[in-house]
């Protein structure tokens, strides 16, 4: 990492230490309350669960201190995600999303979204400068994508988007803060589900949005407020504490993922890899010059659907199980999810698991399959 990556990831338990007071707990306490002492004129002062919490500002705190912007916390990725849809569109606009990313927001525009009015386009990954955007009034970019870890040029996307009118978002889940900046390289807002890595224990749902434009993140803030997606304020500390070995949990697992898929890519069971961190992947070359790391997330396809299955199921350290990013190793086939990849693809989620160890279960498993 950089010099003022290191200084970022440093200072980030210790953000809160120019508050407390002599006999301040050092742990962020959770405060479990719906309503506020509130006497007299409320100007000014906390007033009710919907609108702030401590805890909530805690993580927020936090999450602005990683992405050095605005930072707005939420239950879920996807509450992140149709926030920023809902907040920032209107009836007769125009979204161009990433064909290959994450399923879910093309299901909430097609079932949903389309009903008030707004339409979408999709564009693969790896070509999504292709064709433009003109007409479009919010581009989303997820790079790598997910789960076939192709990549678009991040600045090149926001400046040819911005040039037509569009407001840039980036998907930035895959990759959290120390991974990528899609903030410095020109976007509007970045958002994520930390539910992954950020939190990194597999027990909460969580997500949020970052933003130096003031307007769209107060717009943003308002929708929270006014819809009540809101987080608890118990999801919003575990978040926190999740938040404070990031640094350390994320450096381990791209680590690994660097070992791992050098050795996937020789293993005569599998048929491809794809990893961004391997000089032969078609993305490397425009990763290695945008991305911190090239993330935790393995793209390999075995020769059947049976071969992944057995794979993943016989594995001892690979827990079968959606999602990524949590300090255990998981994998599962994508397929079954309807997304557009081969029936014996696997996204494989490296963890935290002793490197050399955790191969040797791989090995072992992909010989048995």
């Amino acid at each position: 990492m950089s010099d003022s990556q290191n200084a970022r990831a440093a200072s980030l338990s210790h953000i809160h230490s120019g508050t407390r007071t002599k006999g301040d707990p050092l742990s962020t306490p959770i405060v479990m309350s719906s309503v506020f002492h509130l006497p007299g004129d409320p100007a000014g002062a906390r007033q009710y669960g919907r609108f702030d919490n401590p805890t909530w500002e805690a993580v927020e705190a936090a999450l602005a201190h990683l992405e050095d912007a605005d930072a707005i916390a939420f239950p879920s990725g996807m509450a992140a995600i149709s926030s920023v849809f809902l907040a920032l569109l209107s009836g007769g606009d125009r979204v161009l999303l990433p064909s290959d990313g994450y399923y879910t927001p093309r299901v909430l525009l097609e079932k949903h979204l389309t009903r008030l009015g707004i339409s979408y386009d999709t564009r693969p990954t790896a070509s999504f400068l292709e064709g433009g955007f003109a007409g479009y009034r919010m581009v989303l970019v997820e790079t790598p994508s997910n789960p076939g870890l192709d990549v678009c040029d991040i600045r090149a996307v926001a400046e040819a988007a911005h040039a037509a009118g569009a407001i840039v978002v980036a998907d930035n889940t895959t990759m959290t803060p120390y991974g990528q900046r899609p903030l410095d390289l020109g976007v509007d807002i970045v958002l994520a589900a930390d539910t992954k890595a950020p939190n990194g224990h597999s027990d909460v749902l969580f997500g949020h949005v970052a933003s130096r434009n003031g307007e769209m993140i107060e717009t943003i803030r308002e929708w929270r407020k006014l819809a009540g997606v809101i987080p608890g304020p118990f999801e919003a500390w575990l978040v926190l504490r999740g938040l404070e070995t990031l640094e350390l949990r994320f450096d381990r697992m791209c680590s690994s993922a660097e070992t791992i898929a050098a050795r996937l890519a020789d293993h005569p069971a599998i048929r491809s890899v794809r990893y961004p961190g391997l000089k032969g992947d078609p993305s490397h070359s425009l990763a290695k010059t945008q991305m911190l790391r090239f993330g935790s997330l393995i793209g390999l396809t075995l020769g059947s659907k049976e071969k992944a299955e057995a794979f993943i199921d016989t594995c001892p350290l690979i827990e079968a199980t959606t999602s990524f990013g949590g300090v255990h190793t998981s994998a599962e086939r994508r397929a079954r999810w309807g997304d557009d990849v081969a029936e014996g693809f696997v996204r494989l989620s490296i963890g935290c698991e002793p490197t050399e160890t955790l191969w040797q279960a791989i090995d072992a498993a992909l010989k048995t399959a």
